[in-house]
Order: C-alpha cells, then sequence, then structure tokens
C-alpha cells in the first residue's frame, strides 16, 4: 500500500539513490547511454524543495518507492547543481506551478507511484491559488503525464537530452 509524506533533509541520501537508479534503469529505453550519464548534470536533488515542504516521499511498506513535488519558484527542472536555478517566488495569478524531480524506484513502476505524486502537487498547487500546473517532461516521463491531462507546449533540449515542456490547467 502507498503512502506518502513530505521529504525531510534526514531523507536526501536515500532521494539521491533513488533518483540515481531512477536516470539509469528508466531512461534508458528512451535515451543513448551517452544521454543518461548526460542526464545527472542536470537532473537530481533541489534541497529547496524539501525546505519548502512541497517534495514527497512515496513509501510502499515502509520502502521508498519514489519521490517528487511541485514549487511556487521559477526553477523549472535541476538539481542542487544544476545551473539557471531561480528562487523568484512564481505569481499564482498569472503563471503556473512547477511540478519538479519526479522519480521512481524501478522496482516500483507501474503501482500509481507517478500518478499519488501529480495528485498530491496538483492538490497543493491549487490549494495556493495556483490555476495551472508546468512541468520539463523527459521522455520516459511523458506517458504518465500526458494520461493525467498534462499537454505538450514545445519540445527542447537540455545538453542533447530530449524533453518536452508540458502544462496543466488545474
Amino acid at each position: 500500500m502507498l503512502t506518502h509524506r513530505l521529504a525531510t533533509p534526514a531523507d536526501e541520501a536515500a532521494l539521491s539513490a533513488v533518483m540515481t537508479l531512477a536516470i539509469d534503469r528508466l531512461q534508458s529505453a528512451f535515451l543513448t547511454p551517452e544521454q543518461v550519464m548526460t542526464s545527472h548534470a542536470f537532473m537530481g536533488l533541489d534541497s529547496r524543495l524539501i525546505a519548502d515542504c512541497t517534495y514527497f516521499v512515496i513509501e510502499d511498506d515502509g520502502e521508498m518507492a519514489g519521490c517528487g513535488g511541485w514549487s511556487r519558484r521559477a526553477t523549472a527542472y535541476g538539481g542542487n547543481h544544476s545551473a539557471g536555478r531561480d528562487d523568484r517566488l512564481l505569481d499564482p495569478a498569472s503563471e503556473p506551478a512547477r511540478v519538479r524531480a519526479m522519480y521512481t524506484h524501478p522496482d516500483h513502476v507501474r503501482k500509481g507511484v507517478g500518478t499519488l505524486i501529480l495528485s498530491l502537487c496538483e492538490a497543493a498547487a491549487k490549494a495556493e491559488g495556483f490555476a495551472a500546473l508546468e512541468l520539463s517532461g523527459t521522455m520516459a516521463g511523458v506517458p504518465l503525464y500526458r494520461s493525467f491531462g498534462f499537454e505538450g507546449v514545445r519540445p527542447f533540449e537540455d545538453s542533447g537530452v530530449p524533453m518536452l515542456l508540458m502544462r496543466k490547467a488545474i
């Protein structure tokens, strides 16, 4: 049975381990080995999400099955080490909240982890007055996001890794 809670700084090592596994194993069906390696340069843990209390841990019988969250800040994606971060607070009246850093442990795919994270993000962002969600989807994540009602806005690349900017009204 899936449960959820807010992530804490004590979770950071376990979160990073799940992220690494997810990038390495789940992206490989969509990316070349070089693109998977490159993904580590701009994907990963953003401790600002934990500090903002907008990042969730999903557990399955006490085991970390995945993680993900949302942000009221302008940074679209990336980890602590990523360039171009922007901590500016978004205007809920005119800007979409950001869905960020969604990862599922490879042993827990197709169990509802991603859908639960998206539901939690949508409810929390809506409660803060946001009218839309936006995310930068990996090719591995696009089918899930589409099934949850996100629509493609425009494809783009980061360091040669294909991604899709997606949006959903809430």
